[in-house]
């Protein structure tokens, strides 16, 4: 199967990863001091209200569904915040499931709150987060982000993060076609992690759309391997 010239298609999000098997990275030192930790149930509604959400529920929820949250403060005050995953999340700005192998993570849902944004409190957390799920023995770290998001990109960047592929996604008639394509000189292999972790084995995925929303997963199968699909 080939991919069609698309020259009007453009990506709308990219998968970054970090092999915590190899030497990390050194750190980006934040502009201002800032105390970094793992937050539990116990700070939920300190949490919620970071997030803009009227109850904890929701943070909750998450705590009890095995994710875990990392947030930074400074004097005392929650400014940043992140969460991970081990096994299966849903990436909901592009209609996907990451599914995680042993010793994988997913970094997720980061924020800093607006009166404090600039900082390099987002890469110093992302780097904290490191730390700890290498210290964890985890082997891999996932991290997405929107295309146009340029200071999330930069954040991943200096926490040492590596671009992987671009998510692409098109509307034909009733369907949409979602496909990733791997950056320039990634290696292969690699390439296939990240696909076998959004699609399973396969190179695409056409959802069926129902008033603007996806609803039924079709899958198409394809054996082709060339640099288009790299």
């Amino acid at each position: 199967m080939t991919q069609p010239a698309g020259a009007d298609v453009l990506p709308q999000g990219t998968l970054w990863t970090l092999d915590l098997d190899q030497p990390l990275p050194p750190g980006p030192v934040p502009q201002v001091p800032v105390v970094f930790m793992r937050a539990g149930p116990e700070v939920a509604q300190e949490l919620a209200q970071a997030m803009d959400l009227d109850d904890p529920a929701l943070v909750l929820q998450r705590f009890d569904n095995g994710r875990h949250c990392y947030a930074g403060r400074i004097d005392g005050m929650l400014v940043t915040y992140g969460w991970v995953t081990f096994d299966e999340e849903d990436i909901g700005e592009l209609g996907l499931s990451i599914r995680l192998k042993a010793g994988e993570a997913y970094i997720w849902n980061c924020a800093t709150l607006p009166a404090h944004r600039g900082q390099r409190l987002y890469p110093a957390l992302l780097a904290h987060i490191v730390g700890e799920l290498h210290r964890q023995g985890l082997h891999r770290v996932w991290i997405g982000t929107d295309t146009d998001n340029l200071p999330s990109q930069s954040g991943m960047a200096l926490a040492g993060f590596q671009p992987v592929g671009d998510v692409f996604i098109s509307r034909v008639l009733t369907m949409r076609r979602t496909w990733m394509r791997g950056r320039p000189g990634v290696p292969e292999q690699l390439v296939m992690d990240v696909r076998r972790a959004l699609f399973g084995a396969l190179e695409e995925v056409w959802l069926a759309v129902s008033s603007g929303e996806p609803s039924v997963s079709i899958m198409e199968t394809s054996t082709d391997t060339s640099p288009e699909f790299l």
